[in-house]
């Protein structure tokens, strides 16, 4: 039988946080080979050299407008680790309080409005229209309620950002969160107001965003088999529970911890590094964070991504709510999410292994999203008015400091080099960082271009199921300056 070889090129892919150029060569209806590609380069490393160490908070947040809290906590972090202090109680819960908000926000945005018109037509209306048809299969008796739903997910991100703003000073991009704690001081009706809108969001997760999740999972049952990915996971975990210096030994709501080959084993940063052999950067390659570069190579051959691609020991990790969910089901930490991840397997009739997918992904998110506002009350009322929030901090001449916490989409880390009291060096290594990566040293894939190699296409005119395994994972390019590669494609669309 003849091969047909065809290449497919989905640039940009929309519907995510920036853009992504995805390219499948295809055989045979068989996606055999796949490069995901980070369009955008924007050089935050560079800018923050140089700068007064506490610039970081503000600057890095603008890495991106959905989820600039995770990136302040591990700058935070990253300088208090430096500068040799931790916060007070206070300071430390408020923090979650703020990071829980953002996660309830950023899972509805994604569900709702980037994934849900994946599976189901919006309206015949602007901005729903052009769209790419796919093969749509919710019925009409559910259909209605989607679109009401979507429509009603807009008020419940508000909701959200208005939860954080109580304790943040504003969203997106925190101003309280400071080296020592946090500068809001609390008052009754920050924990009022947080609890009336806390009611609200969770009667939304329970009613309607988890029902929705399990609705979609059962109508496209052949995407909890559909790209799979590494299946090794890794989560730094967040909430902190108590002040121990040492992040690994930090006690933690989602504990720090990986699975490598289904074992569930501890974190050492020292065994992160970063290739830069697919990517355009002239820097050394292998690096740790610690001693990370970042130079620019637009002409580099071979390379064909502005991702770096971030390493465990040498192997490829996914990180994200699927991560920390697996995670969840073997470290004992959530009795009740275990069992609620169960009884909806059970229900669904599909074995634990199912989650390891593109609906398990999204169901993996919904059950997370439940499990972080169940605890938010809990935060809230921790909240001691009349003690204090943050302690005093000096910025050392020299020092160095590591943050690791999680985003909604995954680990996340930040580390700081101080010299003469100023930055010297800056590195982060964020979600999509690991999970969209190209190729590394090794040549091993990421783990998007890994979830993508093997999925059948039955129309290479429209690869429709390309785009619903690459916005599983959440992807977050944040928008800068486009850079493409240049080169002849077979076939370019615009995913919708």
């Amino acid at each position: 039988m003849e091969t047909i070889r065809k290449t497919i090129v989905i640039d940009p892919l929309t519907r995510i946080e920036g853009h992504l150029k995805i390219e499948a060569d295809v055989e045979n209806k068989k996606v055999v080979d796949a490069r995901v590609e980070g369009t955008l380069y924007r050089g935050f490393e560079q800018i923050l050299v140089g700068r007064n160490p506490v610039d970081a908070i503000q600057i890095t947040q603008r890495f991106c407008g959905v989820c600039p809290t995770p990136h302040a906590i591990a700058s935070t972090q990253a300088l208090e680790n430096a500068f040799g202090i931790m916060p007070p109680n206070n300071g430390r819960i408020i923090r979650n309080i703020m990071q829980a908000a953002n996660y309830v926000q950023s899972h509805v945005l994604h569900f709702y409005h980037l994934s849900s018109l994946d599976y189901f037509r919006g309206p015949d209306v602007p901005p729903f229209v052009p769209r790419y048809e796919s093969d749509y299969r919710v019925p009409k008796s559910v259909h209605e309620a989607l679109i009401q739903h979507y429509i009603q997910a807009y008020q419940m991100r508000l909701k959200a950002h208005e939860l954080s703003a109580i304790w943040s000073g504003k969203m997106p991009h925190v101003a309280s969160i400071v080296p020592g704690g946090v500068s809001v001081v609390p008052r009754i009706d920050n924990i009022t107001t947080s609890l009336w809108r806390l009611k609200e969001l969770t009667e939304f997760i329970n009613n309607v965003y988890l029902p929705d999740v399990i609705t979609l999972g059962e109508v496209y049952r052949d995407y909890f088999s559909i790209g799979v990915g590494p299946k090794n996971y890794l989560s730094f975990g967040l909430f902190d529970l108590d002040a121990e210096p040492d992040v690994t030994k930090r006690k933690r709501f989602f504990p720090m911890g990986r699975i490598t080959n289904g074992k569930l084993e501890s974190v050492d940063p020292q065994a992160i590094v970063e290739d830069v052999r697919s990517s355009w950067y002239s820097s050394s390659s292998h690096l740790h964070p610690s001693k990370g570069e970042t130079v620019p190579k637009l002409e580099k051959k071979g390379a064909y991504s502005w991702l770096k691609s971030p390493r465990y020991d040498g192997k490829v990790y996914e990180v994200g709510p699927l991560a920390r969910v697996a995670m969840m089901m073997q470290n004992g930490a959530h009795p009740a999410g275990k069992e609620l991840v169960e009884k909806t397997l059970r229900g669904l009739q599909l074995e634990s292994s199912a989650l390891s997918s593109v609906m398990g992904r999204h169901l993996a998110r919904a059950i997370e999203c439940k499990l972080v506002a169940d605890s938010l009350g809990e935060m809230i009322m921790q909240v001691k008015l009349e003690e204090p929030v943050c302690v005093p901090h000096t910025i050392p001449e020299k020092g160095q400091g590591m943050g690791l916490w999680c985003a909604a989409r995954g680990a996340l880390g930040h580390w700081v080099e101080i010299q003469n009291g100023k930055i010297a060096r800056y590195q982060a290594v964020v979600p999509t960082t690991w999970n969209a990566s190209p190729r590394d040293d090794r040549g091993l894939a990421g783990p998007i271009e890994q979830a993508l190699i093997g999925t059948t296409v039955e129309d290479t005119e429209n690869p429709f199921p390309l785009a619903r395994i690459v916005r599983s994972f959440d992807p977050c390019i944040a928008c800068a300056v486009h850079i493409l590669e240049p080169g002849k494609a077979v076939k370019k669309f615009r995913i919708l």
